[in-house]
Parts: C-alpha cells; structure tokens; sequence
C-alpha cells in the first residue's frame, strides 16, 4: 500500500504548518511527545509515510545529481512546511512555555493532561474491533510506559558509541506517542552532556548524536509503519496505552523527591511524586477549567480532521 502524493492548496498547507507548530509546542514541553500531537491531529501515519519516503532509492537518484527526480519520489513539501511549523512553535515559545513551565505549572500541566485524555478517548476510536489481544496491548504499552517515566537516571558511559546509540533511542521515543526524546536523554544519562555540546559548540558529539538519530528515525519509522499496516488494531492500543501512561508524567500536582542543575544552574526535577491538591481553592478550578478546555480543544480538532482523513484514506492504493 502506498500513499500516493496528495495535491495540497496553500490553504492546506498552512493548516499543515499549524499542526507542525502544535508539535513544536509539546515538544518544547518536557514529558510531552510530539508524537502525541501528531497522532492527535491525524498526521501520524502520514508523517511516517513521509519519513519513509527517504530510502536508498532516492539517495541514489541525489547522489546522481537527478534532482527533479529526487524530489519527485519523497514527500519533502510535507516534511519542509511541518518542520517549518515545529521550528516556528520552538523557537518563538520556548521561553514562554519555560516561564509558564516555572510560575505556573500546574495550569500548564493540566491543560496537557486535557489534551491526552480527550486524545486516547478519539485514538481509541480508531480501533476497528476491541478483542482480548487488543486490550491486552493496550495494557502492556500503558504499564510500560507508566513504569519508564518513574525511573531514576542511571550513571552511564560518554563514549561515542553510547552517544549515537542515544541518539537514535531518543528520536524513536520523539515519534512515539506518550514519551518524549529529552525524557530519553534524561534517562540516560544524557540530556545534560548533550545540551553542554550545544552550548560548547562540541561538533563531533552533536554529529555522533545527531548520525544516531538519523538513522533510528529511519529505520523506527518503516518498522512502525508496517506495525501500524499489518497489525492496524494491535499497534493502536498500543499506542494508546503509550498515552494512557504518559499521565503519570503529566499529573498537575508533584512533589519533587530528586533533581538536577543544568548547566545555566536552574534545578530540573527527575523524580517527583504525584499528589493531590490540599485544598481546593482558585488554582484547583482554574486547573480542572484548563483540562475541561484542552479536552475540548481535541475533540474539535478530530472532528475537524475527520473529512480529511477520509479523503486521505481514498487517495490509498494497493
């Protein structure tokens, strides 16, 4: 089955650069996946696909200087306009999801803990039959899931090796609803080595680094695209438990247990225990008003994207 090039106008084009900027935005908040965003707006099969569409045929066709014919064999519009989206969301709002992060966390939070229930009440709805295997993977992601995001970081090595190995781990979790690629770093051992090559402008880390993730995204992506095509039901509640889990990670109210200092000296939790407000007072129900919006927020956009899936799906081919 291949997904044929779809003829997109400009204004589907800037409705694709706004989910990519709705990717951008989760990505900028720790804990949260992009993947999530993208399965959410429903785009994710479609950005694997695209992704997919680099192999070692269209490397040959560059390496050969055939350019129109490079161009015409991968989704490069796609990728350019939701990397364009996803760059424009990082770049223009990380300092204030940082600031909101930091002075109102628990408003922020809640909003995304909105976003994710409504998100496995409209992904759970692609399942075409609920069995007992289906369930039961459901329950394995969420558990797995549930269980990652409480671990502790382990002391591990800086080696070169480790160091692309990281990299490609990281990506895969970045595309993987309910989990993200920093969270990854954070777990092993590297989210804060890796940000002080950023700082230091360390070129051969972040190439080693940046190989890793290349090559994770681009095999990960072709092995959960044929997941998601031979085994459509399995894989989607998988991923929704992936989604179900994450929760933990998400809960508005924390107490944090451990933490480290980043190289700018601000403290970042990476153990905390979730807990219930003490009282309920102004912040509760500005909160529980927040997760009633975001919960609104996503049932609106999957309704909005409903007809374009279906026109998608009947640009489907064998």
């Amino acid at each position: 089955m291949k997904l044929l090039h779809t003829n997109r106008t400009l204004f589907d084009y800037m409705i694709l650069a706004s989910k990519g900027f709705c990717m951008g935005a989760a990505d900028v908040i720790p804990g949260v996946s992009g993947g999530t965003m993208a399965f959410i707006l429903g785009i994710y099969e479609e950005l694997l696909d695209a992704i997919k569409s680099f192999n070692l045929g269209s490397l040959r066709l560059l390496l050969t200087f055939r350019a129109k014919a490079f161009l015409e064999s991968v989704s490069w519009k796609f990728l350019l306009v939701l990397g364009l989206g996803i760059f424009t969301a990082i770049f223009t709002l990380a300092r204030l999801l940082a600031w909101l992060l930091h002075n109102t966390p628990v408003l922020i939070w809640s909003f995304f803990l909105g976003l994710i229930l409504a998100s496995v009440v409209t992904v759970s709805r692609r399942v075409q039959s609920w069995q007992s295997l289906t369930w039961l993977s459901l329950i394995t992601g969420g558990i797995g899931i549930y269980l990652l995001v409480g671990l502790v970081p382990g002391t591990t090595p800086n080696d070169l090796w480790f160091l692309f190995v990281s990299g490609a781990v990281a990506i895969c979790a970045m595309i993987l609803p309910g989990i993200s690629g920093s969270f990854v770093l954070v777990l092993m051992g590297k989210y804060q080595y890796i940000l002080e090559a950023v700082n230091q402008r360390d070129f051969l880390i972040l190439f080693v680094v940046a190989a890793g993730a290349a090559v994770g995204i681009a095999a990960f992506s072709r092995l959960l695209s044929w997941l998601l095509l031979r085994y459509h039901d399995l894989m989607v509640g998988f991923l929704t438990g992936l989604m179900l889990g994450s929760l933990r990670k998400v809960w508005p109210w924390k107490k944090t247990l451990e933490s480290i200092t980043d190289s700018h000296g601000n403290m970042l939790p990476i153990l905390e225990a979730n807990i219930l407000p003490a009282q309920l007072d102004g912040e509760v129900f500005a909160a529980l008003g927040l997760m009633a919006a975001g919960f609104l927020v996503v049932l609106i956009l999957d309704r909005m994207a409903r007809p374009v899936a279906a026109t998608q799906t009947g640009k489907r081919v064998q």
